[in-house]
């Protein structure tokens, strides 16, 4: 048996679960039981076949709604494994440290080409680290403090997980100054990111190799899954650039969070209008029973 979730960023109406399961059965999927998870904004439909037919026949439907198939069995979900920048915050730090050194246009059109896939992503992250050669090492700090700001749903989604038994890990291309301070304060158990080198208080222009790019998230992922003994359905990751795409295919459930097109069109979920709540409610996790704090 398979699930569609509908999760709407504003209101959802049983006259939409009526024509969502009439939509299930145009295309043959079986459709069968239906409920609310919250009433109003999510809902369940169970069907009996047919997952991508189910997609195509109700993603887009709805406005404001995002849809998310799976197979019920691994549902619940025993790993999460997330992308930190535009993902578990609202910035590209990168780019938020060139502004600080004047030249923040320049590198944030090489992190757009290469999150959309158009660049290889250890070399765009080495050439753009080379530009800050020289910036002080205070601007991180500084970056931090005023830059960085938590995405919406983000500490819910974590803390709820955890608290259900979930193993968490934060995996980032971008520096563990801002990865281990960010997985802190969400409440990720870990955080796996690269290493800026400092030199006489000032930023080298390098990062410590090997670079954590998208090989490094699916193997964060796999070694995650060996060493929890978990079946690979019960993991969800989340992230939307290319260097997440790996991971997010190697998952029970990949989703791509208000992603670039090339991750949006490779994702088995997308989560275009919610924030990250949505990724509770894909699970069947009533608001009632979230973790705020």
């Amino acid at each position: 048996m398979f699930i569609a979730t509908l999760i709407a960023a504003g209101s959802l109406t049983g006259g939409d679960i009526s024509d969502a399961q009439d939509r299930l059965d145009q295309a043959g999927c079986l459709p069968a039981a239906h409920g609310w998870i919250d009433h109003g904004r999510a809902a369940d439909i169970m069907f009996g076949m047919g997952p991508d037919a189910a997609r195509s026949a109700l993603e887009g439907v709805f406005p404001g709604t995002d849809v998310v198939v799976q197979a019920i069995e691994g549902r619940a979900k025993l790993l999460l494994v997330a992308d930190m920048d535009s993902t578990m915050i609202t910035v590209e730090c990168i780019d938020e440290l060139a502004d600080y050194a004047g030249i923040k246009p320049q590198i944030a059109a090489v992190t757009e080409a290469a999150m959309r896939g158009e660049l290889d992503f250890e070399s765009a992250l080495d050439a753009r680290v080379a530009l800050l050669r020289g910036l002080d090492e205070a601007v991180i700090e500084r970056c931090l403090a005023e830059r960085v700001t938590i995405m919406a749903g983000a500490i819910p989604l974590v803390r709820t997980m955890r608290s259900r038994g979930a193993a968490t890990i934060l995996v980032s291309g971008g520096f563990t100054r801002f990865a281990e301070p960010v997985a802190e304060l969400i409440g990720f158990d870990r955080a796996i990111a690269n290493r800026l080198e400092i030199a006489e208080g000032a930023l080298a222009g390098t990062v410590v190799k090997p670079i954590v790019g998208s090989d490094a998230k699916e193997r964060a992922l796999l070694d995650a899954i060996a060493d929890l003994r978990i079946p690979p359905e019960a993991t969800l990751a989340v992230g939307d650039g290319a260097n997440d795409l790996a991971m997010i295919k190697r998952a029970g459930l990949g989703v791509a969070y208000h992603a670039k097109p090339i991750v949006a069109a490779a994702a088995a979920a997308r989560i275009d209008h919610n924030d990250l709540t949505a990724l509770l409610y894909a699970q069947g996790i009533p608001r009632r029973e979230w973790v705020a704090g």
